[in-house]
């Protein structure tokens, strides 16, 4: 392959990212797809019927990937969610962090892009209050807090960090059947529970599942399949174009508002180009608008008052430490990260769910005394 043919490749890997992603941001906007929504539900209401939709697109997501990897689309192995160190206290603490903040901010990472699409402007504070944390917890002094304190808490699981591989070295036998098997029986028992409750049944409801769930799918094929070159014409090694990780890539939403942030402050420096993380920021947002203008429900959205303000300011910043010291969003962690069938995500997704619960407990708090 030329450089030239390796530039076109680059470019269609981001437009195809930038299209998934766009039909996320539609699909949620259409079908009020929110994680955080989810967990209230069953919290405030006891209703499980937004709990279900998330289940089927987790279970449509770990079907996809692991049918991909069965037909050798992509190696199930080159992920981020994949490696054998197990931070897992980074998970948890990470999660807890993140799982509390997004309420504060109302709404995940994902939510929030979103939610700007559809005209809040208290969402794109949040968005850059997030960014700027997440991009500190990256790069910056909470970087250094983190890589010496929680990061140093793991342990290693030499055959790798996600289920399927375990399995199949017990056994002896090919990691990529294991994989299709454990997905077959995990991620169809999540479609079957949340296809056996009457109410979920609705057109919404099913689109929400099982499209957001092939978009994760989807993403997985553009960065592991599309974008995956043998042998760079320069460095003669295998390379996934256009991603931040230098791995296969789903969607994920913390990290890539930090690189949005970074790629629209310098610009003109030659050395920051655009990744499928900094597309995808952008596809949800124009995704969300597209659905926001074609069914009449966009609205501009501010602040209510200081308290408010102040909630969604601490929400965006706890939700960008933890998102990077989870290694993931709801999204990241929650989708793309359980797809794979990762013991990092589910650790990850735990505290995600347990900072929730906190930070609902905490809202009721304030009304109380108030």
């Amino acid at each position: 392959m030329e450089i030239a043919d390796l530039h076109k490749l680059q470019t269609l890997v981001l437009w195809a990212a930038f299209a998934v992603s766009a039909a996320f941001g539609f699909i949620a906007q259409r079908t009020h797809f929110c994680t955080m929504g989810a967990i209230s539900d069953i919290v405030n209401m006891g209703a499980w019927t937004r709990m279900r939709m998330w289940g089927m697109a987790v279970g449509v997501a770990m079907i996809g990937f692991y049918a991909m990897g069965w037909l050798g689309w992509i190696d199930t192995s080159k992920t981020i969610y994949s490696s054998g160190r197990i931070i897992w206290l980074s998970a948890l603490v990470g999660g807890v962090l993140f799982g509390f903040g997004m309420v504060l901010a109302s709404g995940c990472g994902s939510k929030t892009l979103v939610r700007i699409g559809a005209g809040s402007l208290k969402s794109l504070v949040v968005f850059f209050v997030m960014g700027f944390a997440a991009f500190a917890t990256l790069r910056g002094v909470l970087a250094v807090v983190r890589v010496n304190t929680l990061d140093q808490i793991a342990f290693d699981i030499t055959a790798g960090g996600t289920v399927p591989v375990w399995v199949a070295g017990a056994l002896g036998v090919n990691p990529a059947l294991v994989g299709l098997l454990l997905a077959l029986l995990v991620g169809g028992a999540l479609v079957l529970w949340a296809l056996t409750e009457s109410e979920f049944r609705t057109g919404s409801n099913l689109l929400g599942g099982v499209g957001i769930g092939l978009m994760i799918v989807a993403m997985w094929w553009v960065s592991g399949h599309l974008g995956f070159v043998y042998e760079h014409p320069e460095t003669l090694d295998s390379v996934y174009l256009a991603t931040n990780t230098g791995r296969m890539e789903s969607l994920t939403f913390t990290a890539p508002m930090a690189y949005t942030l970074d790629w629209l402050i310098l610009f003109s420096d030659t050395s920051k180009v655009l990744t499928l993380g900094v597309v995808s920021v952008v596809g949800v947002v124009v995704g969300a608008f597209v659905q926001a203008q074609v069914g009449r429900s966009f609205h501009w959205e501010g602040f209510r008052n200081t308290q408010d303000t102040a909630l969604h300011l601490g929400g965006a910043f706890c939700m960008g430490v933890g998102g990077v010291t989870a290694l993931g969003c709801t999204v990241g962690q929650g989708l793309s990260g359980l797809s794979t069938l990762s013991l990092t995500s589910m650790i990850a997704v735990t505290g995600i769910v347990l900072g929730a619960i906190a930070g609902f407990r905490f809202q009721m708090w304030l009304i109380e005394r108030e």
